[in-house]
């Protein structure tokens, strides 16, 4: 209470009288804290408090010096008026209070990095209304970006989480002039800080970097941008306001992060929000190819939701992908059954797969192997897969020899199918036959056993609506055999009347007790 007390007197003080304005020191020697003292927490904490008020209050009375701040030194000894050099002084001080505000958002104890935050988003916010640019023409720009990127610099730490306090600075995200120089300040940090590592990852900063821009709403159309920090005149000219600026800005900042590599977790947090968060607010998405291409050949999950940004590219901006189809088969491995990106998958193999001028031998190829991979796959999957093949039948009736080959092989060891081989087209897969779907008829599994034995009936034209079995999981299989009622199953063929049949019954009848 002392403390807050004597607070509270340096800031009446400075505000009440020019002449105290070195009682401002008071002030910030208390916010730049000093480790050895015990509630050295709270007093940082009323400091920021004490610092938030004060230079609000400066800043609206426009008594801190606007334009290009002079040294010190240089402006006591220089031809300026008293008004100026007080304005000067106190400017400096003001970057003093800006500094030791940075440094807190390190500090050990949340509520003193969200302090800082807000104290310096309140100056930015107030620099914004009041700018310490002096504005050389009408229509200048005066939005605050040097301090801006202090906070940006500040989310951004190299060796420790920073999740907690960037979800706490979102809320200021929603202006459509902060979102758009926060974007470029992060592209400046990460160019910064990545250029030093030599290509080496630092999880920390990039799931910070992540953090921050991947909740980041773009507009979709120029109209919707109403919302800023700043008005000033002629603001339709500038580019803040246009909602192309917004996009190269959006897309230089992926690009400069993605170019660099990426933490395994990174990847599939990044390729889970691509085709609905970044590529359809990119000038050029086709540029997140070298991303893409890198994150395809990781394998395993990584590839897998890779896909989906290919596709897109693929599809909506005629990406050329060579060997993509080898690719693709080369990414059939059991995991694929697995995975919790199957359905996901499956959805885009059945996209990449419909095309009618596909050749017989690579459809071939993926049915081979797919079933294949089903002799060890979980019901709830194979239950997904058996319609999935019989599709591709329906659309590629060359490849029903698979099923119609009365002599074919019966077995792995007489089978001409060469698992092993990468390229569809040298796998042999149209000289082999479906004995592993065969198999599956006799599953433990009665679904299976039923949806295997489809193959032995002919097809009908309609292809199977999969959709609803893509998610299919584990526990909703077993729930659905849980709530099948049970039925009663007779046990003979004439129902039993007694130990000794009829004879038994008359017995009975003569020895009644009445």
């Amino acid at each position: 209470m002392a403390r807050a007390a004597a607070l509270a007197s340096s800031l009446e003080a400075v505000l009440g009288s020019r002449s105290n304005a070195n009682r401002v020191f008071e002030i910030l020697e208390l916010l730049a804290g000093r480790e050895e003292e015990e509630e050295e927490e709270e007093d940082v904490l009323c400091a920021a408090r004490t610092c938030s008020r004060l230079f609000g209050a400066l800043l609206e009375r426009r008594e801190l010096f606007v334009g290009q701040l002079p040294a010190e030194e240089a402006s006591l000894a220089g031809n300026y008026s008293a008004e100026d050099k007080y304005k000067i002084w106190m400017r400096h001080r003001y970057n003093d209070c800006v500094g030791c505000l940075a440094e807190l958002m390190g500090h050990g104890a949340f509520q003193v990095k969200e302090s800082s935050l807000c104290t310096l988003m309140k100056f930015v916010e107030l620099e914004a209304r009041y700018p310490l640019i002096k504005v050389e023409w009408k229509g200048s720009l005066t939005f605050p970006c040097e301090l801006l990127k202090v906070v940006v610099d500040g989310l951004l730490p190299l060796n420790e989480d920073a999740s907690l306090l960037i979800s706490r600075f979102q809320e200021y995200m929603e202006y459509d002039d902060v979102r758009y120089f926060v974007i470029k300040a992060v592209t400046e940090n990460i160019g910064q800080v990545m250029q030093k590592t030599k290509e080496r990852p630092l999880p920390f900063y990039q799931q910070n970097v992540f953090s921050l821009i991947s909740p980041i709403n773009m507009p979709n159309k120029e109209c919707d941008m109403v919302k800023f920090m700043v008005k000033q005149d002629n603001w339709e000219e500038l580019k803040v306001s246009k909602l192309q600026a917004h996009k190269q800005a959006f897309e230089r900042m992926w690009l400069s992060f993605l170019k660099h590599k990426l933490p395994t977790g990174l990847y599939k947090k990044v390729l889970v929000i691509l085709h609905d968060s970044i590529l359809p607010y990119m000038n050029e998405p086709t540029l997140m190819i070298d991303f893409l291409t890198v994150a395809y050949g990781i394998g395993g999950a990584i590839s897998l939701l890779a896909l989906n940004g290919l596709f897109i590219l693929i599809h909506q901006h005629n990406l050329e992908y060579p060997d993509f189809y080898k690719k693709l088969y080369s990414l059939l491995d059991p995991s694929i059954y697995h995975v919790k990106y199957r359905a996901r998958f499956f959805h885009l193999a059945d996209l990449f797969l419909s095309s009618s001028h596909l050749p017989a031998y690579l459809v071939a190829a993926f049915i081979k192997r797919l079933s294949r991979l089903a002799l060890t796959a979980p019901p709830e999957a194979l239950l997904m897969v058996i319609p999935f093949i019989c599709n591709l039948f329906r659309r590629h009736p060359a490849c029903r020899v698979l099923v119609h080959r009365p002599n074919g092989p019966e077995g792995m060891s007489e089978d001409p199918y060469i698992m092993e081989e990468e390229k569809p087209s040298e796998s042999r897969a149209l000289e082999s036959s479906l004995w592993e779907i065969q198999s599956l008829q006799n599953h433990y599994h009665p679904d299976v056993a039923k949806a295997a034995a489809i193959l032995n009936q002919s097809l009908s034209e309609m292809e199977d609506d999969i959709s609803g079995l893509l998610e299919l999981s584990a526990y909703e299989l077993f729930d659905e055999e849980v709530k099948k009622k049970a039925i009663d199953v007779p046990l003979e063929f004439e129902q039993v009347r007694g130990l000794f049949g009829k004879k038994n019954d008359i017995f009975a009848e003569h020895f009644t007790l009445d």
